[in-house]
C-alpha cells in the first residue's frame, strides 16, 4: 500500500445531515418539497449535480448559480457552528499519519466547503493533497477525482486504499483501480472483491489497510 485516500462527507465528519438541513430549506424557497428519497438519490455526488436536480423536480425558473450561492451560503454558516468528526475518523487519520503513509482528501463537495471542513475539526495538516470538486472535469463516480489524487501523489491507484461511504464514490474509486474501505451511510453497499465493508471506521486500522491492499482479488 503506497497511500491513503479519504472521502469527506460521511466519511469524515458527520455533514449529510447538514446537507439535508440546507437543501431541505434551499428547496422550500424553490416552492418544492425535499424529502430523505431526493438525498438518498444525490448522495455522494456533485453540487451542480444536486442544483440540477433541485431545479428539474422544483420546476422552480431560478438561476442555476442563484441555487449554489443560496446551498454554499447555508453549508458554510453551518460548518462554521461546527461539524462533528465520525466515530473512529480522527483516530484513524492520525495512526495513517504516524504510519508515514502519504494521503488525500477526495472529496465531490467544492472547495470553499472542503476548506471549512479541513480548517475544523478535519485539519489541513492530515493530507498531503486535497481533490474537491472544484479540481476536476467529471465528479464520483467518475473515476477521475481518485485518479487525479493518485497523480498528485505520485502513486499507482491499484496501491492505493480509498475510504468512502456511498455508493457513487465507491464506483469512483473501484473504476480507478483502488483498493475499497466502505463504511455505508444512507444507502447499503455490498461486499466485493478488493472491497471491506464495516459499519464504523473505529473497525479500521493501519493493518487493516495492509491487508486489505495485499489481498489476492
Amino acid at each position: 500500500m503506497d497511500a491513503v485516500l479519504f472521502d469527506m462527507d460521511g466519511l469524515l465528519v458527520d455533514s449529510e445531515k447538514i446537507w439535508f438541513q440546507v437543501e431541505t430549506e434551499v428547496m422550500e424557497r424553490l416552492g418544492g418539497d425535499w424529502g430523505p428519497q431526493d438525498q438518498e438519490h444525490l448522495v455522494g455526488g456533485s453540487m451542480p449535480a444536486t442544483v440540477a436536480y433541485m431545479l428539474r423536480v422544483s420546476g422552480a425558473p431560478a438561476d442555476p448559480a442563484d441555487v449554489t450561492a443560496w446551498m454554499l451560503e447555508g453549508m458554510i454558516a453551518r460548518l462554521s457552528d461546527g461539524v462533528e468528526m465520525m466515530p473512529g475518523a480522527a483516530e484513524l487519520l492520525a495512526a495513517v499519519r504516524q504510519a508515514g503513509l502519504p494521503t488525500a482528501l477526495v472529496t465531490s463537495s467544492v472547495r470553499e466547503i472542503a476548506e471549512a471542513c479541513l480548517s475544523g475539526v478535519i485539519g489541513r495538516h492530515n493530507f498531503d493533497h486535497v481533490v474537491t470538486g472544484d479540481d476536476v472535469a467529471r465528479t464520483k463516480p467518475d473515476p477521475e477525482p481518485y485518479l487525479t489524487a493518485a497523480a498528485l501523489l505520485g502513486v499507482d491507484p491499484a496501491r492505493c486504499v480509498a475510504l468512502e461511504d456511498s455508493p457513487n464514490g465507491v464506483t469512483a474509486a473501484t473504476a480507478a483501480g483502488c483498493r475499497v474501505v466502505a463504511v455505508p451511510s444512507l444507502l447499503p453497499i455490498p461486499h466485493a472483491p478488493g472491497r471491506l465493508v464495516v459499519s464504523s471506521l473505529r473497525e479500521v486500522g493501519v493493518e487493516t489497510l495492509r491487508e486489505l491492499s495485499a489481498r489476492e482479488l
